[in-house]
């Protein structure tokens, strides 16, 4: 079992840390908002091995602002932050409609805490210290409940890919895609019949923090047009990126 918990000193346990599990599932743009630096940190550090793109806030203000205007897939939340408590982060977000699936994590462990947790808008919580497997099946079932789909695999017309394994199939045949390649692409499918511009793309694949060229999109779209077939991603010249229609008819 593999838990991020506390020593008696205070500080998350080294040796847990070092054991953060490596493996790789779909790509989600996740919100963590935690003020203890070291779980942060380990957590963060879990999601990244696992392909997922995380954006950390310590502060229940900046996490309000961050999930009101940014893009987040979810939010992984504890609740005893400085600015403002978790539960009114959840309460103020929902309040506004936004919807954005949320997992609470916290040391509030009683019936009591999990109920109010839930009611002001939580979708699943979580009482420290954690499982870090239990942690990524709870994430995969709430993209599985959110997708409205049972299965990890996504196909449009003769492009299939499996989620969890990042594994591409065209025309029934293996294709070797990089992570960012995978996770472009897959951004197109889920949505086949919108244009993203280069940067809601960017910020899908990259975040906030990360560095990158000015043409890192382009290089993307010709490598998985190379590797699939030319017309699999359509430019629209001045505006943006979209899926080949003919895949969603």
């Amino acid at each position: 079992m593999i838990c991020l918990q506390r020593s008696r000193q205070g500080k998350v346990d080294p040796v847990t840390l070092g054991k953060l599990i490596t493996g790789q599932v779909d790509q989600l743009r996740v919100l963590l908002v935690e003020d203890d630096e070291l779980i942060a940190n380990g957590v963060r550090e879990a999601l990244r091995r696992r392909a997922y793109q995380v954006d950390w806030v310590s502060d229940g203000k900046d996490a309000l602002n961050a999930a009101m205007h940014n893009p987040f897939d979810l939010i992984i939340l504890d609740l005893g932050l400085p600015g403002l408590d978790g539960l009114q982060v959840l309460s103020a977000l929902r309040s506004h409609q936004k919807n954005t699936p949320a997992i609470v994590l916290s040391a509030r462990g009683t019936t009591q805490n999990r109920i109010e947790g839930l009611n002001a808008g939580a979708d699943d919580y979580l009482v420290k210290p954690f499982d870090l497997e239990e942690l990524f099946a709870r994430i995969h079932a709430i993209e599985r409940r959110s997708s409205g789909a049972a299965t990890n695999v996504l196909t449009l017309g003769d492009i299939e890919l499996d989620l969890a394994a990042l594994r591409v199939l065209y025309r029934g045949s293996e294709v070797s895609l990089q992570r960012r390649e995978f996770s472009l692409l897959k951004k197109l499918m889920e949505s086949p019949r919108q244009v993203f511009t280069r940067e809601q793309l960017e910020e899908s694949l990259y975040g906030w923090t990360s560095d990158l060229g000015s043409n890192a999109i382009d290089v993307y779209v010709h490598n998985i047009r190379k590797k699939l077939y030319g017309d699999v991603i359509k430019t629209l010249r001045g505006v943006g990126y979209r899926i080949d229609p003919n895949l969603a008819d």
